[in-house]
């Protein structure tokens, strides 16, 4: 698979990776290596990242505890303050080798301390290998509100290494899927339609997939580098999908979904506002919850839940001037994004998810 660029980026797939990475820290004469990890990552991928490094400059390791639930300022505090105990300098490379939350968090650290420090993301899980790593957002959790604070900044390189997901559990797996479901259902039937049968497919298969779904974030992040327009397109079934995470990340009495799990739930109540509001068909919308409850359980959603995911909608970070805009289908492939959205259709269609 050919390395491809997105904005700043050089993206590397499998066995570029390493020759790249090597190459790079020679070239740019870091005065320090710094790799953030987690307890995962720490066992079962960084053994084979310095296997692959060649290099005699200093190597430092700063752990965080996983999960979304860390995925905070404080965690950011003190990884910050362990750069500094460490010596870090603006001429610091920062190696950020997990998931999204290590992704992210760790891309808002390294574009953050001393106003800005190198770094590169190599992304382990399958969400963040087609993307979380992809398209420069960074940033932290505010309390349970996902996503409220960081910035765009690019990693100088993003390494995808498809064998480290033998390392990943299943649900891990599926989690990731969901935001490939979603690069089909926003692009087209083309790459939808591979996704109807996941029994057919092979490794060499998940590969290429994985490469396809790349390419669509990364055409998108470019043209749109900063969520103006076409780039709203990529938050299909994350207005609702991401206040239903926070929600059940924030309620003692909830299990925490993962991800990819609220962005599934999300996708199947946008499909079927996008049937009422712009004539996205009826048969698909039944289609696609036939499909999605095929690969994922269903969530059990009561009413009383209702009020309190639709408050938290107010936090989406596609709402401007009061309105909370959300991105609908008009097709499989066309979006029309900046939708309003009463809250009785909201709750018809959490009813249609449950039913």
């Amino acid at each position: 698979m050919d390395s491809i660029t997105a904005n700043k980026s050089i993206i590397h797939f499998n066995n570029t990776c390493y020759t790249s990475l090597n190459q790079h820290i020679e070239d740019n004469n870091f005065s320090k290596i710094f790799i953030l990890v987690d307890e995962n990552t720490h066992l079962h991928c960084l053994p084979k990242l310095l296997e692959k490094l060649e290099t005699d400059k200093t190597i430092e390791i700063i752990e965080i505890e996983s999960g979304e639930i860390n995925k905070t300022i404080e965690t950011c505090v003190g990884v910050w303050n362990a750069l500094s105990e460490l010596d870090a300098d603006r001429k610091s490379l920062m190696i950020n080798i997990g998931g999204g939350v290590i992704t992210d968090l760790g891309g808002f650290v390294a574009c953050t301390f001393k106003r800005g420090i190198a770094y590169i993301n190599i992304p382990t899980t399958l969400l963040s290998m087609v993307d979380a790593s992809v398209g420069g957002k960074t940033g932290v959790d505010l309390g349970h509100l996902k996503n409220q604070i960081g910035v765009i900044s690019n990693p100088d390189l993003v390494l995808i290494d498809t064998p480290y997901l033998d390392t990943l559990p299943q649900d891990q797996m599926r989690s990731g899927l969901a935001e490939m479901l979603k690069h089909g259902l926003i692009t087209g039937e083309g790459y939808w339609n591979k996704f109807q049968d996941l029994s057919k497919l092979s490794l060499d298969n998940l590969d290429e997939l994985i490469y396809e779904s790349v390419i669509i974030k990364r055409d998108v992040v470019t043209e749109d580098p900063f969520e103006d327009g076409l780039r709203k397109t990529l938050n299909f079934g994350h207005t609702l999908g991401h206040a239903i995470e926070s929600y059940y990340l924030s309620n003692p009495n909830k299990t925490t979904l993962l991800h990819g799990e609220a962005i599934i739930i999300g996708m199947i109540l946008a499909s079927y506002i996008s049937t009422e509001l712009v004539g996205f068909p009826k048969e698909t919308t039944d289609s696609i919850k036939k499909l999605f409850l095929s690969y994922y359980d269903k969530v059990t959603i009561e009413k009383n839940d209702y009020p309190a995911i639709i408050e938290l909608l107010k936090y989406d970070k596609k709402n401007n001037h009061g309105n909370i805009n959300f991105v609908l289908l008009e097709s499989i492939g066309t979006c029309k994004i900046d939708c309003l959205v009463d809250n009785k259709l909201i709750i018809e269609a959490f009813e249609f998810y449950t039913s």
